[in-house]
């Protein structure tokens, strides 16, 4: 049975990649550290869910805690581990950007100094489509320079990316680094906008629209981002031996066992066509207030997912609108709404 040591299960994409392992048989021990973030008590609903299932212990403990983050590797002794934990937030960034480098970039020391004593199979982490940054060259490949990040979020994830590679090459820890595209699903994030924009419609409040609706994103549906994820598991990167061993557009570094793969729908999706499918499946209109586009955003994502489709043999495809109704009917049922 092959043992997964999963941070961040408390939090939206964790659950559900620990759901999914678990229904899929895998031993899961997640590590959550409950930060008050967002509401503690649909992350303690979220980790309810899966102390229910058979295979599955958890651990409360903060990334930072390198003592703690250690204990739970030595006793679990995982095959794989996920890194999912993170400050989250692009907005939040620009309020407190400590928050980022303690969680995003000393946790994630903590986590691949684990995965390197403890030379894990595969060690899979989670970057973001922000790293992408200022290029507008799309859709985003993963083998194009990315060096110009417009929020702290976005520089710790790919700190996060440069430290792995670092890791890969000097100790041969296969890694591979995901690049996530606007995820959403039931179970979300109350910060993220599908929340926000359903819970401000019901209740009759306006909802705030950046860069006056001229924005555009890569919206990817939560189940099919950890099936992505799953299938990569059993992806690990091996060093090349020469150059020439590197499929085109293969992210594959030429020295070290590491990759870059992005997990998006492949479809950039204008932000106004994805609010009239929430008013469609609300059947209730919202009150529109339009803003300037906020510091540090980008008026566009779009992900060239091919890599991960030659690597698994899949790509998301959940159209945005089923998505929404989806989530639309977790929301009512989840708030009495």
């Amino acid at each position: 049975m092959t043992r997964v040591l999963i941070t961040g299960t408390a939090g939206f994409i964790g659950f559900h990649l620990a759901r999914f392992l678990l229904d899929e048989g895998f031993e899961v021990h997640g590590f959550d550290g409950m930060t008050d973030y967002y509401d503690v008590r649909l992350k303690r609903r979220r980790h309810g869910m899966l102390l229910q299932k058979p295979g599955f212990v958890a651990t409360e403990a903060m990334l930072e805690d390198q003592e703690a983050v250690d204990r739970v590797a030595d006793a679990f002794q995982p095959d794989v581990i996920v890194h999912l934990a993170a400050q989250a937030g692009v907005r939040y960034s620009l309020e407190n950007p400590r928050a980022y480098l303690d969680a995003n970039v000393i946790g994630t020391f903590n986590v691949m100094e684990a995965a390197r004593r403890l030379e894990v199979r595969h060690l899979l982490m989670a970057s973001t489509s922000s790293v992408y940054g200022a290029n507008d060259e799309m859709p985003f490949t993963e083998t194009e320079k990315a060096d110009t990040q417009l929020t702290i979020y976005a520089a710790t994830k790919k700190a996060n990316e440069s430290m792995a590679h670092a890791y890969a090459h000097l100790w041969g820890l296969p890694t591979t680094m995901f690049r996530f595209f606007t995820v959403y699903g039931t179970w979300g994030r109350p910060d993220l906008a599908l929340y926000k924009f359903v819970d401000a419609i019901l209740d009759d409040r306006p909802i705030d629209i950046y860069n006056n609706g001229d924005m555009y994103r890569d919206f990817t549906y939560v189940d099919d981002l950890v099936r992505g994820i799953r299938l990569l598991i059993d992806a690990v990167p091996e060093r090349p031996a020469s150059n020439e061993d590197i499929v085109p557009g293969d992210s594959l570094s030429p020295v070290a066992p590491f990759r870059i793969v992005n997990i998006g729908n492949s479809e950039k999706v204008r932000l106004l066509d994805f609010i009239d499918a929430i008013e469609e499946s609300l059947e209730k209109k919202a009150t529109r207030n339009y803003m300037p586009m906020q510091m540090g955003d980008v008026p566009a994502t779009w992900a060239d997912a091919s890599l991960l489709q030659s690597l698994t043999g899949y790509r998301p495809q959940t159209p945005f609108r089923d998505g929404i109704d989806r989530f639309v009917d977790w929301f009512r049922e989840y708030h009495g709404k």
